[in-house]
């Protein structure tokens, strides 16, 4: 099944950015839906500690993938995520973002950024395939486009976003862990 919701006037908008820059190429993988089990994970933190998805059983769980350590949209998204982490924490929910960076790149972007929430590392792209992450191509070097996905508690994807306004989305998360969904 492919996310043809991906093929967005958004998406083509951040494909031909992309392009601006020179030779871009983007896709859409396989992908899991709202309803179903979240696929299980482990991957490294910026600390080199393995996260699961397991280990935030009975928790809302904020999986956000994002393109980039230390750019501007991405630092200014974490950042958001940060300044409402009391926010997420009042709710029993926890923020996880993931990247294609690796576990040094995340600890150096933490570190300078004060980052507490866990960054996972994903240079493989397990996770991101199994979410159905599209990836984009610029220059020969691959990017998770910027997506998050709200799982319940009970381990069931409530909610998908492909994040367009990022300003906003902290708080569009925040409302959906509110109404339950």
């Amino acid at each position: 099944m492919f996310r043809s919701r991906k093929m967005t006037t958004g998406f083509a908008m951040g494909l031909a950015s992309l392009m601006a820059f020179g030779s871009a190429t983007a896709f859409a993988k396989d992908t899991v839906s709202v309803g179903t089990a979240a696929p299980a994970f482990t991957l490294p933190s910026q600390d080199a500690s393995p996260v699961s998805l397991s280990d935030y059983k009975g928790k809302w769980v904020v999986l956000y993938f994002y393109p980039k350590d230390q750019t501007s949209g991405c630092s200014k998204e974490a950042h958001n995520f940060q300044n409402d982490l009391p926010k997420y924490e009042a709710l029993h929910a926890v923020v996880l973002g993931v990247s294609l960076d690796t576990v040094d790149s995340h600890r150096v972007w933490c570190t300078k950024d004060s980052f507490t929430f866990k960054m996972l590392a994903d240079p493989d792209h397990k996770v991101v395939d199994a979410y159905g992450v599209p990836l984009m191509t610029h220059n020969g070097t691959s990017y998770a486009q910027r997506d998050t996905f709200l799982i319940s508690p009970s381990g069931k994807i409530v909610k998908e976003w492909e994040v367009k306004d990022i300003d906003s989305h902290s708080a569009d998360v925040l409302a959906a862990i509110k109404a339950g969904k």
